[in-house]
């Protein structure tokens, strides 16, 4: 995504919901030759999650209503749906496309920018694409695993994948600094505080259960639900 996205304790656990054929086995043969290193940034994201943003999160969840705490979801989904879009086109998923179009119109006029999720409610629902798909999508592979700092569990590809989905994020070209850094950062509380009450699902060798769900689930995306346990390619 850009510089709202997701820490890796939401990655982890978005990654398990949404790919109920998860094998918590760690046999699945992952490229993970910068292991060592890739276990130092996990420890580092981890531990920064656990002195800060855990604490402010469990902090918003408790002081915000629920139904602000969703309209701040819902105005985020919207400007992320600017992205979907433009993968659904480059991958050319024309109908998916135009879901996407119809959710944008409808969310940002009639849903208030966004706040109100004024499209799933007649069937436009939301798609989930990036760019690291994308590239997926037209055929190259995903190359090593690695852990980046703040950002958590990628690959080679999908690094370079969140380069470009950070250009197509709107906020980044807010005019004004202040309020471009305020938005930045509450979506980034917003994603982490979503996740509080699912984090038990992460279970066994934390490392090696994040890299397996993270490999999956991104070839589960990449192949729009079919999926398979060859993981030769990373």
């Amino acid at each position: 995504m850009n510089t709202m996205n997701e820490n890796y304790v939401v990655k982890i656990v978005r990654n398990v919901l949404m790919l109920p054929l998860l094998l918590c086995s760690t046999s699945v043969l992952a490229n993970d030759p910068w292991e060592s290193t890739n276990m130092r940034v996990y420890q580092f994201n981890k531990l920064l999650d656990g002195w800060f943003l855990r604490p402010v999160a469990v902090a918003y969840n408790n002081g915000v209503p629920m139904i602000v705490r969703q309209g701040v979801g819902n105005f985020f989904s919207n400007i992320d749906d600017v992205n979907v879009l433009a993968n659904n086109v480059l991958q050319l998923k024309l109908q998916d496309a135009v879901t996407d179009s119809g959710r944008l119109l409808i969310n940002s006029t009639v849903g208030v920018v966004g706040i109100i999720d004024v499209a799933s409610s007649v069937g436009l629902g939301k798609n989930e694409e990036d760019f690291g798909q994308t590239f997926g999508r037209w055929g190259i592979g995903a190359g090593p695993y690695v852990v980046l700092p703040f950002f958590g569990p990628s690959s080679v590809r999908d690094s370079f994948g969140l380069v470009l989905d950070t250009l197509f994020n709107p906020i980044q070209y807010h005019k004004d600094e202040s309020t471009r850094h305020t938005l930045v950062a509450l979506g980034l509380l917003d994603d982490r505080a979503s996740v509080l009450t699912m984090e038990n699902l992460i279970s066994g060798d934390e490392y090696l259960f994040v890299r397996e769900a993270y490999l999956q689930q991104r070839e589960y995306l990449v192949n729009d639900g079919v999926y398979t346990d060859d993981f030769d390619d990373y």
